[in-house]
């Protein structure tokens, strides 16, 4: 299905390990986005950004925002699978299947704390950089979408790229994340915002703009 011009996979988080088991077993190279409603209101001024979240090969809904858009649209997603969670599954397997993955982006340190972290959580785990199959980038939203998109041909390990955002930071501890509860209500964004207010502006493009353009989507096909 797609929202506001850009794709979106009605997939639960089985059926999407699933499909990333069957592209790591094959020999093309891919990548995954996750996107939000920050994400789908840059899209409607960014046509290469657009482009790019639509050539992915598994596009993963980040954020209670979209999943209520698909209801009022009338073309319900499961619920949110965040990035950091997606990432969390992705490790874990990797950890079974001697997947080797790398993790590039973020503050000064904090990747290294991240990994150290995961191989902990998930005993087997390799993280390497010279030849990994899996690779995590965090350089911010939209940056890291075109960085893989510019970048993941000149890196022939790599069978799987996808972009994770703050990722690292929950996953190192450097920022703590929403509690579960907060999460399950749909809230992590207002948590967020009261940890780090300077996200105003990102707050209110994906609570005030992104609504008001889902709102002509739907009147526009009523016509």
């Amino acid at each position: 299905m797609k929202i506001l011009g850009v794709k979106l996979d009605n997939l639960s988080p089985e059926e999407i390990i699933e499909k990333i088991e069957g592209f790591l077993s094959g020999g093309e190279q891919r990548y995954l986005v996750t996107p939000n409603p920050e994400f789908l209101v840059e899209a409607q001024k960014d046509q290469e950004f657009k482009k790019i979240l639509n050539r992915a090969a598994l596009s993963v809904a980040d954020g209670v925002g979209l999943v209520l858009a698909s209801r009022f649209l009338g073309r319900p997603l499961p619920k949110r699978l965040a990035g950091v969670d997606l990432m969390e599954l992705i490790c874990q397997r990797a950890a079974a299947k001697n997947w080797p993955v790398c993790f590039y982006g973020g503050q000064e340190g904090v990747a290294e704390m991240a990994a150290d972290k995961l191989m902990k959580r998930y005993p087997g785990l390799q993280v390497e950089s010279k030849n990994p199959k899996v690779l995590f980038v965090a350089l911010g939203a939209t940056k890291q979408e075109k960085w893989i998109a510019a970048n993941l041909s000149k890196l022939p390990s790599v069978k799987l790229a996808l972009g994770v955002g703050g990722a690292f930071d929950f996953i190192s501890g450097r920022v703590r994340r929403a509690p579960k509860f907060v999460r399950t209500a749909g809230l992590e964004w207002l948590w967020r915002f009261l940890l780090e207010p300077w996200r105003a502006k990102r707050v209110f493009r994906a609570v005030a703009v992104f609504p008001w353009l889902v709102l002509k989507e739907k009147l526009s096909t009523r016509k």
